[in-house]
């Protein structure tokens, strides 16, 4: 699929985005492979590795960056949402500002709408994570992509994901479009 898309004008930075990406959502234990098959591939086509970095936050500004992402994407009540839990998994919220979109969200190589877009069809393929697919979802129309286009990408994702996951995914776009049709 990746010697394919190649071929159809994406680029090796995208792919190698998309693939960081997918560190944050599915973990790098199941991404680590992809990651060195990905590499192979690209060296396999004749290009140069390693490409140029794609990263524009560090160490010590990744939190703020990440919560301004988060505030982008998501909406102004996202501002304080790294504080926020209890006190002993409060990190965890913190590590997903920092770290989920300080680290991957505000990197080049992918805007805001692929990356929310990327991120939607994670979470569909692993199942058991409604919540935040119904969270991204409404992140995705936030942002542009609209229903009708998350209805393509899960008719897209179909056949890899199989119907119960793919109508599950459904289900989550169209509550988050009822949800957006409500607060206006």
């Amino acid at each position: 699929m990746m010697k394919a898309s190649l071929n159809f004008g994406v680029t090796p930075v995208e792919i190698k985005e998309v693939v960081y990406q997918a560190v944050a959502y599915l973990g790098i234990g199941r991404v680590f492979d992809f990651l060195h098959a990905t590499n192979d591939v690209l060296t396999e086509k004749g290009i140069p590795l390693p490409l140029e970095g794609q990263a524009i936050a560090t160490t010590e500004n990744r939190l703020e960056m990440g919560i301004q992402a988060q505030v982008d994407i998501f909406g102004s009540q996202m501002a304080e949402f790294y504080k926020s839990g209890p006190e002993e998994s409060r990190h965890i919220n913190q590590w997903l500002a920092d770290n989920c979109f300080g680290d991957y969200y505000t990197r080049k190589g992918l805007d805001y709408k692929m990356r929310e877009m990327i991120t939607f069809c994670f979470l569909s393929a692993q199942g058991g994570c409604e919540p935040q697919l119904a969270s991204h979802a409404a992140a995705n129309m936030r942002i542009g992509n609209d229903k009708q286009f998350l209805i393509k990408i899960i008719s897209q994702c179909l056949p890899y994901i199989g119907y119960p996951r793919s109508l599950n995914a459904l289900r989550c776009v169209n509550e988050a479009a009822d949800r957006i049709a409500e607060n206006k």
